[in-house]
């Protein structure tokens, strides 16, 4: 717990045994943290034998691969269900240390933000850590449009180390949002037409073989369909239609939760 709210961290697990349980461990020996949620989406290794032999985890399987976005909706919706106020989204691959959990926790717990990203760019050091150098060229270039699009100032939109509050949460459509690997942006743009300020923390990133990554023909369709969602919120804006991502959400004045 952090100041009574209940602190869920999920784990979207898609071919993850090399590293699950190294992930978990860590996530388990960080403060706060009251529960951990790992989603299998029917991988085709150990992954869902190895969580179900974890102490305390609950476990959810897809019978069937339904891609990235679908899982981190049962994720979400899981940890929405078991009460938690503070949700946070790790990667089992071990590409995002868990050791930056508190520090995201506490950002949301105090009521500074209701989202915070951990950033790979921030501090200058993404290629050091052995970043692609064609993946952060695309990063920063897709970043700089989305910020001109979208109003926003962030370092990137790209990170899958994520925190929320459980009120953020629940004024998400998230149900309208893609299945596949563009829902990450799709989430922050709806984040955005709240008007909800979006604080980031530095993050060291490993990237390694068994880090799950896209190849990249992926990379190129998921580089395109940030643009869009950029400039379907930039169009939305304006008044010209409004994106189907975006109907139905309250918008408030920011700082709200």
């Amino acid at each position: 717990m952090y100041q009574d709210k209940k602190v869920a961290v999920i784990l979207p697990a898609y071919n993850a045994e090399q590293t699950l349980v190294k992930t978990y461990e860590e996530v388990a020996g960080q403060d706060y943290v009251d529960q951990i949620i790992i989603v299998d989406d029917a991988s085709q290794d150990r992954t869902s034998e190895i969580a179900r032999s974890l102490p305390d985890a609950i476990v959810h399987v897809h019978p069937e691969n339904r891609g990235y976005g679908a899982n981190q909706k049962t994720c979400y919706g899981l940890a929405l269900e078991h009460g938690a106020d503070i949700v946070v989204m790790v990667h089992p691959d071990y590409q995002y240390t868990p050791k930056l959990i508190p520090a995201m926790v506490s950002m949301i717990g105090n009521g500074l933000y209701s989202c915070v990203l951990g950033s790979r760019i921030l501090g200058g050091r993404a290629l050091r850590y052995g970043m692609p150098v064609w993946k952060y060229t695309a990063n920063r270039f897709i970043t700089f449009v989305e910020n001109v699009l979208m109003g926003a100032k962030l370092s990137e939109y790209h990170s899958g180390y994520r925190a929320f509050s459980a009120g953020l949460l629940r004024r998400l459509t998230l149900d309208v949002n893609s299945d596949d690997f563009i829902f990450d942006n799709q989430m922050l743009a709806q984040i955005l037409w709240l008007d909800q300020e979006i604080a980031e923390v530095s993050c060291p990133t490993k990237y390694f073989a068994e880090a799950s990554s896209i190849n990249f023909r992926r990379s190129l369709v998921y580089g395109i369909g940030c643009l869009l969602v950029a400039l379907r919120f930039r169009l939305s804006r304006m008044g010209l239609g409004c994106c189907f991502l975006f109907r139905g959400m309250e918008r408030r004045a920011p700082g709200g939760d």
